[in-house]
């Protein structure tokens, strides 16, 4: 059985953009033939890419609330 690289959310990050990339540039598909390729789907990378992002800002949080800013005014 093959051994599976374990990847950082950063390194992954870069991925997904290189098959956004991959995607945007040379077409969802292609057929040479009777040879046809099909790439990821765009809507499921920029969803991955999403979520790798906020993974990858919530690694140096120490709260859940890091990025609460709280205003109070007073008076009329």
């Amino acid at each position: 059985m093959a051994e599976t690289e374990k990847y950082t959310a950063s390194e992954m990050l870069e991925k997904v953009n290189d098959a956004i990339y991959s995607v945007l540039v040379g077409g969802q598909s292609y057929r040479i033939g009777s040879r046809q390729l099909t790439r990821a789907d765009l809507k499921l990378l920029y969803d991955m890419k999403n979520d790798l992002t906020a993974q990858i800002a919530s690694e140096g949080s120490s709260s859940l609330l890091d990025d609460t800013v709280v205003a109070v005014f007073s008076g009329r």
